[in-house]
């Protein structure tokens, strides 16, 4: 989520003959799709996506092309969806180098609705405007235009609980319960409490958490408005939910409960297997984040209990595609087949992403996690789902949220006082999106 403003426009061409004959090349690559251009029917899909959606690691793209044999799959990855949606914006005003398939990020949909969904193709006008239908109906709304065009389909959403290691908990002579741990920490309080506890009991170099953005991230994530209200104005400056969440996270670093690693860095990485830190906030997806850093030497070390406030929503996505793919019914049936119910019961199964399909959480509610400690993570992410509000999403989220996470880093890192962070971070957010 970077902290410059998104261009609202592609390059001007600069003559008029030139726009006339790119809009003749767009208009052959309109709704129709893209089969007919390869003479021997076959048909390679490209999809640009960040962070770990599952697909491949779950062996969808595999199973999907087992029943559509004319079909090539070719994934391209960012891990970092800040750097992500950097290269999309350039990708989107230049009009070249798009995928078929795009990843979108939830804080970033409202600017997408609002300022490019001329860049993207209406999923009815391709067969698949119903790919929506059944879903938590925020998650649906999001994406549907005021004259009813639908420009993404909805893949998981993001419920938070707390990630922990039982064996770190054990050497600082913690209860490793987690029905005891979520009574302890019940409130951002109750964790910061528990922190410190933690901190004075275990081994030197380790601390209780990540970073002060992971806590500041989960903890904005438990309310329905956070930088924008209902009418659309900005109000991250004066949200009394915000500052107590940028205060909170303030006192974990001053508290010395803060690994002050930057999140999706390689230090980052490490630390999931050097004991760095002992709990995580953890959204239904990171529990796949862990499981691929950590790997199976630490199955049975980690382990999952509900979170502060037992609620609260980070991340989830959607896939969309540029009106310059050329195989746009091709793509639009494979977002389809990727996000129907029964991909997002597996996918939640093997890899805890966790379904926006309702058909899809009646159905993985019983579901445990071996790798933690049978952990009964359906019942845990359902209930911090059901528990959620339907947040109000800004045009500007992705900006202002890293420019607070950015900022707490500087606490972090190069001891910023708190004061002074917090108008680094309301400077470049006006700097970045001129509120």
């Amino acid at each position: 989520m970077p902290t410059f403003r998104a261009r609202r426009t592609a390059t001007s061409l600069g003559t008029a003959a030139l726009a006339a004959m790119l809009l003749l090349t767009a208009c052959s690559s309109g709704s129709s799709g893209g089969s007919a251009d390869a003479a021997d029917g076959k048909v390679t899909l490209t999809v640009d996506l960040f962070g770990t959606f599952g697909f491949k690691e779950t062996g969808l793209y595999d199973e999907y092309s087992k029943t559509h044999p004319n079909v090539t799959i070719k994934q391209s990855d960012t891990q970092d969806e800040g750097q992500y949606w950097q290269a999309l914006q350039t990708k989107l005003a230049g009009g070249g180098g798009l995928a078929d398939i795009q990843g979108l990020e939830v804080g970033r949909v409202a600017s997408v609705m609002q300022k490019q969904a001329d860049k993207f193709v209406d999923l009815k006008t391709v067969g698949a405007g119903a790919v929506n239908d059944g879903l938590v109906p925020w998650k649906a709304a999001a994406v549907k235009s005021a004259d009813g065009k639908v420009l993404a389909a909805g893949t998981d959403i993001g419920p938070e609980a707390i990630c922990y290691r039982t064996d770190l908990f054990k050497a600082a002579g913690l209860p490793t319960d987690r029905t005891e741990l979520a009574a302890k920490w019940s409130s951002w309080e109750g964790y910061l409490a528990l922190g410190k506890e933690y901190v004075a009991k275990a081994q030197p170099g380790n601390v209780w958490t990540d970073s002060a953005a992971g806590m500041f991230t989960a903890e904005v994530g438990q309310q329905k408005v956070r930088y924008a209200d209902e009418s659309g104005k900005p109000v991250y400056d004066s949200n009394p939910a915000v500052k107590s969440a940028w205060a909170d996270s303030a006192k974990l670093v001053a508290d010395g409960l803060s690994a002050k690693l930057p999140q999706w860095t390689p230090e980052w990485n490490k630390a999931f297997t050097t004991g760095k830190f002992a709990t995580l906030s953890c959204p239904a997806w990171m529990i796949g984040y862990i499981k691929g850093q950590a790997g199976d030497a630490f199955a049975g070390k980690w382990d999952i209990a509900a979170g502060p406030g037992k609620t609260g929503n980070w991340g989830g996505s959607y896939l969309a595609i540029p009106k310059t793919s050329k195989h746009q019914k091709e793509a639009a049936e494979l977002i389809s087949w990727l996000t129907a119910k029964e991909q997002q019961v597996k996918l939640f199964t093997k890899q805890g992403s966790f379904p926006s399909s309702t058909a899809a959480q009646g159905e993985i509610k019983a579901l445990q996690d071996p790798y933690f400690n049978n952990a009964p993570i359906g019942q845990i992410f359902s209930e911090s789902a059901g528990a959620m509000p339907a947040q109000v999403l800004g045009t500007e989220d992705g900006v202002i949220g890293k420019a607070f996470t950015d900022a707490l880093g500087e606490v972090e890192r190069t001891g910023t006082a708190p004061d002074a962070a917090w108008q680094h971070a309301m400077d470049n957010i006006k700097k970045a999106s001129g509120n």
